[in-house]
């Protein structure tokens, strides 16, 4: 029986190379996850030593990963009362406060009175004033204070409020602390009325002051 040979190409390859094919299919897997665990500690460096760098990590593919930039933080402010200039720092404006100007109350004094003519009701508040030690700056406030409140009248009579005589006490009964003759007396009205002006206002400028401001004392 004739048996025909049929030529085969069989190409042999040493165990040595079929190995090392092995061995390099295998090792070409390991750097994938190698490259993720050293990209997770690059990002773990950086949120240490820069909190402040705004990013965010987002892994699309095992083999590959994406940096996307994340908005920015809005600059906050601090308002004050009264600002002089602003001075930006990071993420924050620092507003330097200035205090406001305090404006002084206008002056309370009063046209100069004159000289009261003698044994007048005038002549008797000038004497008391300046022997509390007020001066003629004090005596003529109180000449405009009396003078708006009463004309000076030691029976002046405010039927709407009831207060009464020159310094229109209210009621008129309380200058009986200063003496029984308070309705017909200058001397007792005017004792009781500077009495309560140092009591309540200090001087009679304070008490002018409080009148202008407000109609009434």
């Amino acid at each position: 029986m004739d048996i025909q040979r049929r030529d085969f190409d069989v190409s042999v390859q040493p165990v040595g190379a079929r190995n090392a094919t092995r061995r390099t299919s295998t090792r070409s897997r390991k750097p994938l996850p190698f490259l993720a665990f050293a990209a997770t500690m690059s990002f773990v460096l950086v949120a240490i030593t820069d909190p402040t760098a705004a990013f965010a990590m987002t892994a699309q593919t095992d083999d590959q990963i994406t940096i996307a930039p994340v908005e920015e933080v809005e600059t906050q402010s601090v308002v004050a009362v009264g600002v002089d200039s602003t001075v930006a720092r990071d993420a924050f404006e620092v507003i330097k406060y200035v205090p406001p100007v305090v404006v002084a109350p206008a002056s309370s004094g009063a046209p100069a009175a004159g000289t009261p003519d003698p044994g007048s009701a005038q002549a008797i508040a000038h004497s008391m004033v300046l022997s509390r030690g007020w001066g003629e700056s004090e005596y003529n406030c109180l000449v405009s204070l009396w003078k708006k409140e009463s004309g000076w009248n030691v029976y002046a009579h405010n039927k709407g409020s009831g207060a009464y005589g020159i310094p229109q006490a209210l009621p008129g009964s309380k200058m009986a602390s200063a003496g029984a003759d308070w309705a017909t007396n200058a001397a007792t009205q005017i004792t009781w009325g500077l009495g309560y002006i140092s009591g309540r206002y200090g001087t009679p400028c304070g008490a002018w002051g409080t009148s202008q401001a407000k109609g009434w004392y």
